[in-house]
């Protein structure tokens, strides 16, 4: 990175660390004007093992019962952004009881003691915000039973982050960061004695963040899905904790929220979890459906772009596709270079799914999560069609470059369903070569009809593929179309290896076959998953073929079987005609 850059990340760093230490100069407040109801939603089961000692940070497990967590050595950064966030304490709050409140005190007041003079890795705006958050919404509970001395050293230091917030909100990175400092910074505003006048200004920041952040399509820069319902969760709760202080909502503010709620019910599957994509995983159970309650906004889009995202949905069966180019810039440091690929879940049952984010598992595995062939869609051999590079004046990070530039799309009415058409330019660099994918749903769900296509579209597209099919010395360049499978999904190979069919644990049979003109295989893949402490095992659908000619077709399909033994039924017959 430039000298510039690195002084300004240096600056930052440095002027977070000093208003931290004169934090401890100010004053402290010493009473609630009032306290917003509890909103964050915390994990019973979550908060027994951390009771019973196990404690489960950024992918890392650490067995500790009864311990300082604040004495342990944090394995990376993440664990450590984890644990100082204080998103724990709602899942002690969760279990509620005894056991639990005694470890959330614990270590609470361990922590006012080591790091409550503004000192430690945690005195950052967007993880104070997120403390300063927890710490109000769960007052009630961290100071039952306590004595006036350490009821006074947490209403001290929780005036301390507050007046840090106040100083340093403006420093907190664009995007989900930015927003936990400000509404941090408004629930202590209007919740703290002495603090009022520090949530005009936080309010007003709020709304004109509103205004740069969330696009007309109620989208994020980022395109994370789950970053994107992190952000609605907290407008929701800032509105709500304006209204019960008599305070008026923003009209920017209240129309972010309308803007999104409809977007998140797009990037919504039919069992409730959000559709993973740019680094973005399911999001927490129950969070997504109850954020949209919260909302109290009806509004749906129709099946259409959101975010950049287009969704099919029919019967008890929901697609939905990357349908845009990525994001640009430091925004796509997280991005996944996975235009056209698709998720499918049948009911409450994922099916077609992407590998995921493998942040939480260390460098290597986040670099595979992103790459094109860890995603339901076409690949070449050796290509994503985008790839990894240094941020622009930042090359502590890695965005996409070389990504799609033009990505068309088209959604319309087939004869009996629904029909997605689009393409993207990602290979035409490389090899002259223009992705087209269509898919088709019928209008009961309980079919999908695909086509990937792969096309020189004019002369220097077809120049481009003539060197790149010389490199190969003639022999075609290969190409992988990926079709991932929920760990859930069990799979088997039928019909002499022309069809695979899936079974979920709903009982339902999927059956997948394909037009025979490429190589169908059955082979091992992963499912990345924030909170595990490993990649979960699972297997995808690999058709495998090469591109010989300046345009290529391979058409496949998905159908539901009536129940079991229809399926059967189908399969046997299927196999009879290709024996005869």
């Amino acid at each position: 990175m430039s000298s510039a850059e690195s002084f300004s990340a240096r600056g930052t760093r440095l002027l977070n660390r000093l208003y931290a230490r004169l934090s401890s100069r100010q004053g402290g407040v010493t009473a609630f004007v009032s306290s917003p109801e509890p909103r964050t939603i915390g994990s019973f089961a979550r908060g027994r093992q951390l009771v019973a000692g196990n404690l489960l940070f950024a992918g890392y497990l650490i067995e500790a019962r009864q311990a300082n967590i604040w004495a342990i050595t944090a394995p990376d950064a993440a664990f450590e952004a984890e644990i100082h966030g204080f998103g724990w304490l709602d899942d002690l709050a969760a279990v509620g009881d005894l056991a639990a409140r005694q470890q959330a005190q614990g270590w609470l007041w361990d922590w006012i003691a080591s790091y409550g003079t503004g000192r430690g890795p945690g005195w950052t705006p967007d993880l104070t915000g997120r403390r300063v958050i927890r710490w109000i919404n769960h007052a009630i509970f961290l100071l039952r039973g306590q004595d006036k001395e350490a009821s006074e050293g947490f209403y001290r230091v929780l005036g301390r982050q507050t007046w840090f917030l106040g100083k340093r909100w403006q420093s907190a990175a664009p995007g989900l960061p930015r927003f936990e400092a400000l509404t941090g910074l408004i629930y202590a505003g209007l919740s703290l004695e002495g603090q009022e006048a520090l949530a005009d200004p936080a309010i007003r920041a709020l709304a004109r963040e509103c205004d740069s952040q969330i696009d007309d399509q109620g989208g994020l820069p980022t395109r994370n899905p789950e970053e994107l319902l992190e952000v609605f969760t907290l407008l929701t709760w800032a509105a709500a904790a304006l209204n019960e202080a008599g305070r008026t909502t923003p009209a920017s503010h209240l129309a972010a929220i309308e803007r999104i709620a409809p977007t998140l019910r797009t990037l919504r599957h039919s069992d409730g979890g959000l559709a993973r994509f740019h680094g973005g995983g399911r999001g927490l159970e129950g969070r997504l459906d109850h954020a949209l309650a919260a909302s109290q906004v009806k509004e749906r889009h129709a099946d259409g772009l959101s975010m950049g995202y287009a969704r099919l949905s029919a019967g008890r069966t929901s697609v939905i596709m990357d349908a845009s180019v990525p994001p640009k810039g430091v925004a796509s440091c997280n991005a996944h270079a996975s235009t056209l690929a698709f998720e499918l879940t049948s009911g409450r049952r994922p099916l077609i799914v992407n590998c995921g984010s493998g942040e939480s598992f260390g460098p290597e595995w986040r670099r595979a999560g992103r790459a094109t062939p860890s995603h339901s869609v076409l690949s070449l051999d050796g290509y994503s069609s985008a790839r990894l590079g240094d941020v622009p004046r930042d090359r502590t990070r890695e965005a996409l470059v070389d990504a799609p530039v033009h990505v068309p799309i088209e959604m319309s009415e087939a004869a009996d369903g629904l029909r997605f058409q689009g393409g993207h330019d990602g290979y035409v660099a490389t090899h002259g070569l223009t992705h087209a994918r269509t898919i088709e749903i019928t209008f009961d769900g309980r079919g999908l009809a695909g086509e990937d296509m792969l096309l020189a579209m004019d002369d220097p597209a077809k120049r481009q593929f003539d060197r790149a099919l010389d490199a190969t010395s003639l022999s075609g360049i290969g190409f992988d179309i990926r079709f991932h499978l929920h760990p859930d999904v069990d799979a088997t190979v039928d019909l002499g290896g022309a069809a695979i069919s899936m079974a979920l644990k709903s009982g339902e049979i999927w059956v997948f076959r394909h037009d025979g003109k490429v190589r169908l295989s059955l082979d091992p893949s992963v499912y990345l998953e924030k909170g595990r402490l490993k990649p979960r095992a699972t297997k995808q659908i690999v058709l495998s073929g090469r591109s010989m000619e300046y345009a290529t077709r391979i058409r496949w399909s998905l159908s539901k079987a009536q129940d079991t033994a229809i399926a059967v039924r189908d399969l046997a017959r299927d196999e009879l005609e290709l024996n005869d």
